[in-house]
């Protein structure tokens, strides 16, 4: 029996069943435009189980998945979103301008965190040292912040992180890096709220705490708080009803308690200016670096996230009038604002007091004080109040989106994709996170859930870092089409297979493509221009992670929990750092994607490099309960994924149901190419060429 009449009885309605198992589903390159060409070894397989109708061994009959369907399986976790980057439309509104997106970065990052951390920093870790290590700090996420912009410049759409990843590293990938930042968006949503609850409990010497506890009592449940938080859930009900009103009125609010906060920080500087003492920086007082360079790097860590929030922007890009101007220039100008005012209002607080009588829970207001300008007290808890109120609408504003752009593409249930008319918001996902950000702030012990913002958030820029890299190196898909066809000599069509011929890829393009050794380096480094193209681009992207992650093991657990000797530590870090730099040459000596019309990031992939190396460090400063706990959060997703997501993904509805054949084309160069084509009714034959030659 031919190759031929086996597909064809394959595909006959009587042996349509034992077809599917036969063909092993292989997916052809036209299935997604985000699928790529399956390799030949799964190639020849599926083909040589349909030509020879030789059902699955032993394993069929115990009824487990072939290795085809595994092959499947795996793809349809893996698969990515088309990118579609000129694309404006969308059922958002587009008002936002960059001056709207500059202000939403800096309410992000200039929160509670300048009135609390610059204190707690200057009198546990660094001394007045304190504005070295916001210094560094901001340095560190300027990294990840071209990160952002380059993406959110050339993907003007809402998703941030998610979408990144999406689009260049796959989508189980994508949807744990959304159901993190939707958990670090809920806890820090709630955690403000109560900071905010806090800070205005204190002004009235703690009223409002008394007043509940004396009526409602003391709760000592675990995982629950002490008491209910009436005040922070009530502050995140109303703001979550502004947000609901629309992009405009949460642009005009923030703007307001922006204008406000920006005001008291402007006032903070210069009345400390004008009150500092330069004696608090002498000997006398511990010097300018009391704790050392250990403690700067301490200092640092700490730091760093008082910087985390200008993701806010790329997730607000496709309400961005001009989202490829506005989005680098807003990200550029709120982390350059955010860090001289950490920088500035630090210097002042050291110079006001020495470093070592510092108040670490007020420790501004108390400075001012202790110089006898108490009133001045009073200003500073509304700027306090104010640059709080800008993070929760941060929070608010960011989350449904997230959740909106998940539920769009299918991964997440499709109620909060919808869009009211009138706002063009995400209502619903508004509403409803809205809610649940104010049940925890009510009720939930927070303290031991904050650190999961420190891990979302840095496995968040180590994918969005990664997937720099994998989109420069990455060749730019051409316009889809249902049919492709390629102009050139005649070539002869086989179906016949055979075990003794190795398949060859497509022809040699005559100039060089992305992912592709750079023609100057060709004649020094031959052993990589034998590598298909793109082929040695992962591989060093690969070593360039896993040595990322050993060195970074070995700079935060050499010296203390691994008890390495001396030249075993300097061995380890030696090798790690070698094998981390090599490559990065290899990935340096290819051809890179080059556009003039969008922000692209410079250095790459040194860059996004050190970024990853960055955030895993951080990441490994975490303690093992965090880790636990984030574990048994990333297993809760699974199963929201496996369970609804995979099966819903609007990936998953475009690809076909039909059976598929493959054919092998020779040209007349000798060369041997694998295609793939869909086994279809001749009645429906003529509907697609009437398509294609449209």
């Amino acid at each position: 029996m031919s190759g031929g009449q086996g597909l064809a009885e394959a595909a006959s309605p009587s042996n349509r069943g034992l077809g599917r198992i036969w063909r092993g589903e292989v997916p052809t390159a036209s299935t997604s435009g985000t699928q790529g060409l399956c390799s030949p070894g799964l190639l020849a397989s599926a083909v040589s189980r349909s030509w020879l109708r030789i059902p699955q061994p032993s394993a069929m009959a115990r009824g487990l998945p072939s290795a085809a369907h595994l092959a499947r399986f795996c793809q349809k976790l893996n698969r990515l979103k088309p990118l579609e980057e000129s694309s404006m439309e969308t059922s958002l509104r587009r008002c936002l301008s960059t001056l709207d997106l500059t202000l939403l970065g800096v309410g992000g990052m200039v929160g509670s965190g300048l009135y609390v951390l610059t204190g707690t920093v200057a009198k546990d870790m660094a001394g007045p040292a304190v504005l070295v290590s916001f210094l560094v700090a901001a340095v560190a996420s300027l990294l990840a912040a071209l990160c952002y912009a380059e993406f959110g410049a050339r993907v003007p759409r809402t998703g941030s992180a998610y979408l990144f990843t999406y689009v260049s590293m796959g989508e189980i990938w994508a949807f744990l890096i959304g159901w993190n930042v939707l958990l670090e968006y809920l806890i820090g949503g709630a955690a403000v709220a109560r900071a905010w609850s806090g800070y205005l409990d204190a002004i009235f010497n703690h009223s409002i705490r008394n007043f509940t506890e004396s009526h409602l009592g003391v709760w000592q449940m675990p995982f629950l708080a002490h008491y209910p938080d009436f005040l922070a859930a009530g502050i995140l009900l109303v703001a979550s009803a502004f947000v609901s009103c629309g992009a405009r009125v949460s642009s005009w609010l923030n703007h307001t308690f922006s204008a406000i906060s920006m005001i008291v920080i402007l006032f903070i500087i210069v009345l400390g200016f004008i009150l500092a003492r330069p004696h608090n920086w002498s000997p006398e007082e511990g010097g300018f670096a009391p704790f050392g360079f250990s403690g700067i790097l301490a200092g640092t860590a700490t730091c760093f996230y008082a910087f985390v929030g200008f993701d806010v922007i790329a997730a607000s890009s496709e309400e961005a009038k001009n989202p490829r101007w506005a989005v680098p220039t807003a990200i550029a100008i709120s982390l350059g604002l955010a860090a001289g005012a950490y920088i500035l209002v630090s210097t002042v607080l050291t110079l006001m007091v020495p470093w070592h009588s510092l108040d670490p829970d007020s420790a501004l207001a108390d400075a001012f004080y202790r110089r006898g300008y108490s009133w001045a007290g009073f200003i500073v808890a509304v700027g306090s109040i104010c640059a709080m109120n800008t993070v929760l609408l941060s929070n608010l504003f960011s989350l449904p989106r997230i959740v909106y752009a998940m539920a769009a593409d299918g991964l997440f249930f499709q109620v909060f994709a919808r869009v009211h008319p009138r706002t063009q918001v995400p209502v619903v996902g508004i509403l409803v996170f809205g809610v649940l950000m104010a049940l925890l702030a009510l009720l939930m012990d927070l303290e031991a859930l904050v650190q999961f913002l420190s891990i979302g958030t840095l496995l968040a820029y180590t994918f969005v870092a990664t997937s720099i890299i994998v989109l420069r190196f990455q060749k730019a898909s051409p316009p889809s089409s249902p049919c492709l066809a390629s102009p050139g000599p005649p070539a002869k069509k086989y179906d016949s297979f055979s075990d003794h011929i190795q398949l060859v890829g497509a022809a040699q393009t005559s100039m060089s493509e992305p992912g592709q050794l750079r023609p100057a380096l060709k004649p020094f480094l031959g052993f990589l221009n034998g590598c298909s193209p793109g082929t040695a681009v992962a591989w060093a992207l690969g070593i360039l992670v896993a040595s990322a992650i050993s060195l970074a093991c070995v700079l935060v657990f050499g010296n203390s929990e691994l008890h390495l000797p001396r030249w075993g530590y300097v061995l380890l870090l030696a090798v790690s750092g070698t094998v981390f730099l090599f490559s990065l040459l290899v990935l340096g000596a290819h051809q890179q994607q080059k556009k003039q019309d969008t922000f692209q990031i410079p250095l790459v992939p040194l860059t996004p490099a050190l970024s990853i190396l960055l955030n895993l460090c951080l990441m490994l400063k975490l303690s093992y309960l965090t880790w636990l706990r984030f574990i048994i959060w990333l297993l809760v997703g699974l199963v929201v994924y496996f369970g609804y997501g995979i099966w819903h993904s609007k990936e998953n509805q475009r690809e076909p149901l039909e059976l598929t054949t493959a054919h092998y084309v020779v040209f007349p160069s000798g060369s041997l190419e694998e295609t793939v084509q869909a086994v279809q009714p001749a009645s429906q034959a003529p509907v697609q060429e009437s398509g294609c030659a449209e």
